[in-house]
């Protein structure tokens, strides 16, 4: 064990837990994340704890509260104290990666120090005593202090017994900064093929990690290879220089400039990774040495289509992501009339969605500031138009379905006359109000115009 001077101060919750273990007879410890947030001065999220105890015993010394087995078969229960809940588990090792994610073998452990072995990352195999200090036996401290993400022993030997590690690997880079220890970094190279065997569910979760981190961009540009080993749509956008007055970086560094400006929303951020990976496949080159992308939003689409289905994104992720991207070049318009237009169509959020999408691209450009202000402009009218209460869609209409029958239409032709009777009101040619509404209606009718 490395000394340490500093302390960590426990929750009310995990002290008890470790007392009512320890006066049963057994030993336990904090554990992982919640002793590596509270040493770089992060508040945790969760705690986890890790004993002698075997779980009936853990149960058994936790009589007082309530207890549900979760994880039994490798010595997992979850405690539920004072409103928190700690998952508890057995000091154990590993043995036998076969699936080259879960291990064939779990025993059981005595002492902390075979269990800390067992964990992925240095700064992850850490552990918290109230009376005894910090359980060290890796260096985590010393690498939590120097910015190092370092395997804990073998670095190959991490990878090959669970393979996502590779990727949370970069994840902790985006969340905390870190930079990647070099023998590490080769051993996650060299064991990228074993990605192939993770669930895709799996390998999405890691990857929408890294996108939303607050360091997502010093992620995708330290280990662009590592992300383009599960997303194979972004390598050709790597080094590809743009010829274009309007970019100032090729694609991939736009792209990771456009992930960094936006806000670290899932969607927004996915967008941005993937709106312009069509341009490799849309790329052309005129006269005058200036490069092109006719189409790319449509193909970027495409791609993106394709990407989130393999892994297995939830229709709404997919459907929104994929909209997103081939509406990213569509005009929002700096004319009121025009503006409305757009909130007609697409309704505000996502008219609010395109233009963050639209601002962050514009940066990841660094060319013409004037595009940015034209977006400001936009937002002003979208902000004023909203604001106003105008009618943007067909349940803000004065008159309904049942109005339209009433004058004569039937069938489609109700929903034609809505539709019409909406786009105008959206340009204001007339107001929104019930007479004048049925009155143009009723003349569409009599002239038969529908």
């Amino acid at each position: 064990m490395t000394g340490f001077s500093g302390k960590i101060d426990l929750p009310a919750p995990v002290r008890e837990a470790i007392a009512c273990l320890e006066a049963h007879g057994h030993t336990a410890w904090a554990v992982g994340g919640g002793v590596r947030d509270s040493l770089r001065g992060v508040t945790p999220h969760d705690w986890d704890l890790t004993t002698s105890a075997l779980p009936d015993e853990t149960s058994a010394a936790l009589a007082a509260y309530e207890v549900h087995p979760t994880g039994l078969r490798h010595g997992t229960v979850t405690a539920k104290i004072d409103g928190m809940a700690l998952e508890i588990t057995t000091y154990r090792t590993e043995k036998g990666y076969t699936d080259g994610r879960h291990p064939d073998k779990v025993d059981f452990v005595a002492n902390i120090e075979d269990d800390l072995l067992r964990r992925d990352f240095t700064v992850n195999a850490m552990a918290y005593h109230p009376e005894r200090g910090l359980c060290d036996p890796f260096g985590g401290q010393s690498d939590l202090q120097n910015g190092l993400i370092r395997a804990v022993g073998d670095p190959d030997a991490r990878f090959t017994e669970d393979a996502l590690r590779i990727l949370r690997g970069v994840r902790f880079v985006s969340k905390t900064g870190f930079a990647i220890e070099r023998q590490t970094g080769y051993a996650m190279r060299r064991q990228l093929a074993r990605l192939e065997a993770i669930a895709h569910e799996r390998v999405l979760e890691e990857l929408t990690g890294i996108l939303t981190g607050p360091y997502a961009g010093r992620a995708l540009r330290s280990c662009a290879d590592i992300v383009a080993a599960v997303l194979p749509e972004i390598t050709p956008m790597f080094g590809l220089c743009q010829h274009n007055p309007h970019h100032r970086y090729d694609v991939w560094e736009h792209t990771v400039r456009a992930v960094e400006a936006i806000p670290a929303d899932p969607v927004l951020r996915w967008v941005m990774l993937l709106h312009d990976s069509g341009k490799p496949h849309a790329y052309t080159i005129d006269a005058d040495g200036v490069g092109h992308f006719k189409g790319h939003p449509h193909i970027s689409r495409d791609l993106a289509e394709r990407a989130l289905t393999r892994l297995r994104a939830s229709n709404a992720l997919r459907e929104q992501v994929c909209a997103l991207v081939e509406l990213h070049d569509y005009p929002l318009g700096q004319e009121e009339k025009i503006v409305r237009r757009r909130l007609a169509r697409l309704g505000e959020a996502d008219v609010r969605r395109l233009l963050a999408i639209k601002k962050a691209d514009c940066t990841g450009q660094d060319t013409f500031s004037i595009h940015l202000a034209e977006l400001q402009t936009t937002e002003r009218l979208v902000n004023a138009v909203c604001a106003a209460g105008a009618c943007l869609s067909l349940r803000d209409l004065a008159i309904d379905g049942h109005t339209v029958r009433a004058l004569g239409f039937t069938g489609p032709d109700i929903g034609r006359v809505l539709r019409r009777l909406l786009a105008a009101v959206v340009d204001q040619t007339v107001p929104n109000q019930p007479d004048t509404l049925c009155a143009l209606a009723a003349r569409w009718k009599e002239n038969e115009h529908v």
